[in-house]
């Protein structure tokens, strides 16, 4: 077996990599959108800005986060994948491009509660202390709360990351190019199944152990300049 995983991989090493590298952009895509997204999904549900105190805005976001937590990232893929070009036949969407749609959307889901619960745990005497010198209540946000939270969900953010890496094999029920779809199509060419997908197992593992270790550090200095 070590013979044949050797020989797969000097032979497709390459493939092997392109398909980190898609697999990598997506997952970078997805979390910068989800968090942009999600961060206004976290304002439609939390703050007192007047554009976002309209009541059925709040339960929208409210009814999407639930949605979208309360079922299978894969039935959200086959959702997308067939519905957004029947929507949009102009533009006639790639597979690519839905399943990052659909991953996006996803994430914000999560981003949204991570960085809602990040707020929330920042000491209320905190805003009531800007007000009282003077701040209003969008200044204190800015200026005071969201740096104090953003300690709390920067790991939580890069967690999410990691989990969009290991998240985005199931695009490869679509032959979106990235590792498993790598996979499928080496096993299919060699007619072998557990060479490829130990090599596909074991580069998600390299990069994923890495950056788990690489978030480690991140908070074990920012606890450390928090003290």
């Amino acid at each position: 077996m070590i013979d044949n995983i050797v020989r797969v991989w000097d032979k497709y090493w390459i493939l092997f990599v392109q398909g980190l590298g898609v697999t990598l952009l997506l997952s970078l895509i997805t979390v910068i959108c989800g968090c942009l997204l999600g961060f206004l999904i976290t304002l439609m549900r939390m703050s007192k800005l007047k554009i976002f105190q309209f009541r059925p805005l709040n339960a929208i976001a409210a009814v999407y986060v639930e949605i979208i937590r309360g079922t299978p990232i894969l039935l959200q893929l086959y959702f997308f994948y067939f519905m957004l070009p029947s929507l949009l036949p102009v533009l006639n969407p790639s597979k690519i491009v839905c399943c990052t749609f659909a991953l996006c959307l996803n994430s914000a889901a999560y981003v949204s509660e991570v960085i809602r619960a990040g707020i929330q745990a920042v000491d209320k005497g905190q805003t009531e202390a800007a007000r009282s010198l003077g701040l209003d209540g969008k200044q204190a946000m800015i200026h005071v709360v969201l740096p104090q939270a953003l300690k709390n969900i920067l790991p939580a953010l890069c967690n999410e990351f990691i989990m969009m890496i290991k998240e985005t094999s199931l695009a490869s029920t679509f032959f979106v190019g990235e590792l498993m779809s790598v996979y499928r199509t080496i096993s299919g060419a060699l007619y072998l199944t557990i060479e490829p997908l130990i090599i596909v197992g074991i580069i998600y593992f390299i990069v994923t152990f890495g950056l788990s270790k690489g978030v480690l550090f991140m908070e074990k200095r920012m606890s450390v300049s928090a003290a």
